[in-house]
């Protein structure tokens, strides 16, 4: 089933001359989803959407990704969170049928749960697959150790469950959230998931261990996060409550020894840090290169991504 992008993408392809339709300023920006036949495979016959730089460079990272890493071997797969996603669900859709009959995929959260379903693909919960054979997932910021901080859209402890379960635990991301070290990019802190009859004691614990209230530019600092369209708090999809927490530079350097103190402080559920557990990192540029960050320390350049999938063997 195409996303209504797609079908207005068709309904548009028949009107010649017909100058296409730029967003205002204010308007949302909505990915449009990969162009299909209607049996769900990519034609080499039909262009990609053009996108905005950034759109573009997630789109790059999520296709270079799905080639790789998700071939005709891999079977259970986990989906994972963020806007770089569901460029990874339109490629593994563009896959074809063939390739996706047997398979079963495990979503992090209800976006990712949405988009599987609307692939058309084979739904499926940890609970009946406790092993995965790929997981594949954005990230808010990643450093130079392949470490790296999610839970911006409040989903990290089901991102972690399915990142551990995964044999082979792949990032994708645009070239903002390369970085050298967590936190120089992003400054809103690390997501903590707590339950929500300890978040004021979690709160003075995660003070007491050194995040600021306010930043040095004057920003506020730790904080519960609070939702925008509803009053009160954000509430994860476990019914939990979301606190932000910054910390110092000198201790964003070591982070897996800060994920060790916070997840020890009672009332916290799970910690937005991700350390020693990427295979690799795929980070989209601006001029349409690809850039490939391995747990090894390889450092690798795509220069160019295929419009029309590349099923990986033995990836």
């Amino acid at each position: 089933m195409s996303s209504p992008a797609v079908q207005n993408l068709s309904s548009s392809a028949g009107q010649t001359g017909a100058p296409p339709v730029v967003p205002g300023p204010s308007a949302a920006f909505v990915p449009p989803a990969q162009p299909v036949t209607m049996g769900n495979q990519l034609p080499t016959s039909v262009p990609l959407p053009v996108l905005p730089a950034v759109e573009a460079a997630k789109r790059l990272a999520a296709f270079s990704a799905v080639d790789r890493h998700i071939g005709l071997e891999h079977k259970i797969i986990g989906i994972g969170s963020g806007s770089t996603v569901p460029y990874c669900v339109d490629r593994i859709v563009a896959q074809g049928p063939q390739a996706n009959q047997g398979r079963v995929f495990v979503p992090t959260g209800f976006q990712s749960k949405e988009l599987i379903i609307r692939g058309g693909l084979t739904l499926g919960d940890v609970d009946q697959y406790p092993t995965l054979d790929v997981t594949i997932d954005g990230a808010d910021e990643v450093d130079n150790d392949l470490n790296s901080i999610k839970g911006g859209g409040a989903c990290q402890l089901r991102e972690k469950v399915l990142a551990e379960a995964a044999k082979t635990w792949v990032i994708v991301a645009d070239y903002r959230k390369n970085s050298h070290t967590l936190g120089t990019t992003w400054k809103q802190g690390i997501p903590i998931e707590v339950v929500p009859f300890a978040y004021a004691k979690v709160l003075r614990d995660l003070a007491e261990l050194g995040s600021p209230a306010v930043l040095a530019d004057g920003k506020p600092g730790l904080s519960l996060r609070m939702g925008k369209m509803k009053a009160g708090p954000v509430v994860s999809d476990n019914g939990n409550f979301i606190i932000d927490a910054p910390f110092p530079e000198n201790m964003m350097k070591n982070p897996a020894d800060l994920l060790a103190r916070i997840k020890m402080l009672t009332g916290v559920v799970e910690v937005g840090l991700f350390c020693g557990m990427a295979k690799a990192a795929y980070f989209g540029n601006e001029d349409g290169t690809v850039q490939v960050r391995s747990a090894d320390g390889k450092v690798e350049k795509i220069d160019s991504v295929p419009d029309v999938p590349v099923l990986a063997v033995n990836a």
